[in-house]
């Protein structure tokens, strides 16, 4: 029978580690002061998840993979913080469209859209918030408000007009 169907695990099986969101290499990993403030977080939060499971797994087992998991985790997470390199959206050029930015676009069919351009960890594209390492917002690097842009959409390639670029301290 596979191993697939079988419940029993061993602590010599490897833990799988989620993979944090990929960082092209070469790139630097450019973080928002509040992606600092959220990488933070979530470190706590696995800390927190780290004593609870040693203070309360009774079967050493699945303590050991949930530890191992959780180590994987913080050690990775601990790379991010560490090469993070914070990026300040105020600091930025306030007429041209960089990273922190929020961007407001207006699509020729369309209804207006805000995107901001945040460190990798942070994106959410369901917020409005993308990665800088996104196509979308490498096409809009460097551009200022009047310029239009190629995006693509659910429908295909449209053109859109950027109409406004602000630069908040926090979102």
């Amino acid at each position: 029978m596979s191993r697939a169907f079988l419940k029993n695990e061993s602590a010599d099986d490897p833990v799988m580690i989620p993979a944090r969101a990929p960082l092209p290499p070469g790139l630097s990993n450019y973080v928002t002061p509040r992606g600092l403030v959220l990488l933070r977080a979530e470190l706590a939060e696995l800390e927190a998840d780290h004593a609870r499971v040693q203070l309360n797994e009774t079967d050493e087992t699945e303590r050991t993979r949930q530890l191992a998991l959780i180590n994987g985790k913080v050690g990775a997470l601990n790379q991010r913080i560490s090469s993070a390199h914070v990026i300040d959206p105020a600091s930025q050029p306030p007429h041209e469209i960089r990273f922190g930015a929020t961007v407001t676009l207006q699509p020729k069919s369309g209804t207006v859209r805000h995107l901001t351009l945040v460190g990798v960890d942070e994106a959410d594209v369901t917020q409005g918030l993308i990665a800088f390492t996104a196509p979308i917002a490498r096409a809009l690097q460097g551009k200022r408000v009047g310029d239009t842009v190629q995006v693509r959409t659910m429908s295909g390639e449209e053109a859109a007009q950027i109409m406004a670029i602000r630069y908040d301290a926090a979102r």
